[in-house]
């Protein structure tokens, strides 16, 4: 049974970014220290105060380092969650309950690459340097030899799939794309401001690894990201209105690999992201018909339908009818990624999507969704995941 205990305690009360490009001329340790002194200075906190923590894995930037350089003293919560871009939304569930618990009072929550100047995800590879006690590239050993060898081609293999047993269209995934790059075009913080595309601009990007497009395949961005979390008490003190946590969670499901669970009955869905779902309404006692807006992450825009199916906003295999009619683009009953996504604003490895939400819940987003109660976020899909609900204080 999940505990509803958290839901409410912690809120975020201070978020900070830096630009966003293609090369930021700057270390990445450099760019985790601004941003978060950004989120501080947002929120109002001394950087003295801080003594919590938390990041997630494919991150160069040690946390005592971090709070050496911003001035911290005494450091009592520290945590990384691993499964890159999946643990996206975890350190903000670990901070809650660091915080809920009484461990600490201050955690900042960070994101900091230069994943287009420095290192590319997009490459691929395994990364084990050929340990065969590394499990996890031990296990694309089964993939590589026949050409799986990058996230977009592990990905075409489910979105061919999906297409197969559902009836979605290259266009469907087109419909995910143009109304990201629309919210980015309108978002001044995004690459891809005044850039917006038409579907045959995307139905015309060339092929990267069939069904996936060029636009239907996010950026590789540098950037940093960082968010402050304390009690809901004293968040609703600070400077800015809280956006409370009203749920979190992380998930893995049957048979979870990296991105290749190609052995599943049912390739097509999401079920880990089922796990965060179904876990999220629990604990915050909200469900679909609750939520205003959401944040879904968009590394390829497959992955977006069946997350809308896993979390109840449509049936199964009938996201395509959800996105044919506009319901997740500017003005539909659930806009998804207005700051223009992975897409449309930057890949920070899904840490500007949290940020976004914290926006939404305040007013203060670029492309405000009106009357905005609650919010949802989504991490990395394809992996184990994690996701969290945002809500007014």
């Amino acid at each position: 049974m999940t505990s509803q205990f958290l839901s409410g305690k912690t809120a975020i009360a201070g978020i900070g970014a830096t630009e966003f490009s293609k090369e930021s001329g700057r270390s990445e340790m450099q760019l985790a220290v601004e941003a978060v002194m950004g989120a501080l200075n947002d929120a109002g906190i001394d950087p003295s105060e801080v003594d919590g923590m938390s990041s997630y894995t494919m991150d160069n930037n040690p946390e005592i380092e971090i709070h050496r350089l911003i001035g911290g003293k005494e450091l009592k919560f520290f945590s990384r969650a691993h499964y890159g871009g999946g643990a996206a939304c975890a350190p903000v569930v670990h901070g809650a309950m660091a915080i809920a618990s009484g461990l600490c009072d201050v955690v900042v929550v960070y994101r900091a690459m230069n994943e287009r100047s420095g290192y590319r995800f997009g490459s691929g590879g395994g990364g084990g340097g050929g340990n065969p006690d590394d499990f996890e590239s031990a296990n694309f050993g089964w993939y590589f030899p026949y050409g799986l060898m990058t996230p977009a081609s592990w990905v075409a293999m489910c979105a061919q799939r999906y297409m197969y047993e559902h009836g979605a269209t290259t266009e469907d995934f087109g419909h995910i794309s143009v109304a990201c790059r629309d919210f980015a075009a309108t978002n001044p913080n995004a690459w891809f401001y005044q850039q917006p595309i038409t579907m045959e601009d995307h139905q015309s990007s060339r092929w990267v690894a069939e069904p996936l497009r060029l636009l239907d395949c996010c950026q590789e961005s540098d950037g940093a990201c960082a968010l402050v979390m304390v009690s809901a008490e004293r968040a609703k003190t600070l400077n800015k209105p809280p956006a409370m946590v009203r749920a979190g969670s992380q998930g893995a499901a049957d048979d979870a690999q990296m991105m290749t669970v190609y052995y599943r009955k049912d390739i097509t869905r999401l079920p880990e992201m089922g796990v965060v779902a179904n876990t999220m309404y629990e604990m915050s006692g909200l469900g679909p018909d609750d939520i205003q807006t959401a944040i879904l992450y968009d590394h390829f825009t497959p992955f977006v339908l069946p997350q809308l199916e896993e979390f109840g906003f449509c049936k199964k295999g009938e996201a395509k009818h959800f996105v044919r009619e506009g319901q997740h683009a500017r003005g539909g009953r659930l806009p998804i990624n207005t700051h223009g996504g992975q897409l449309g604003e930057a890949y920070i490895h899904g840490m500007n999507g949290i940020l976004e939400g914290v926006r939404q819940i305040r007013g203060e987003s670029v492309n405000q969704v009106a009357n905005v109660e609650n919010v949802l976020v989504s991490a990395g899909t394809g992996v184990p995941t994690s996701g969290l609900i945002l809500g007014q204080g």
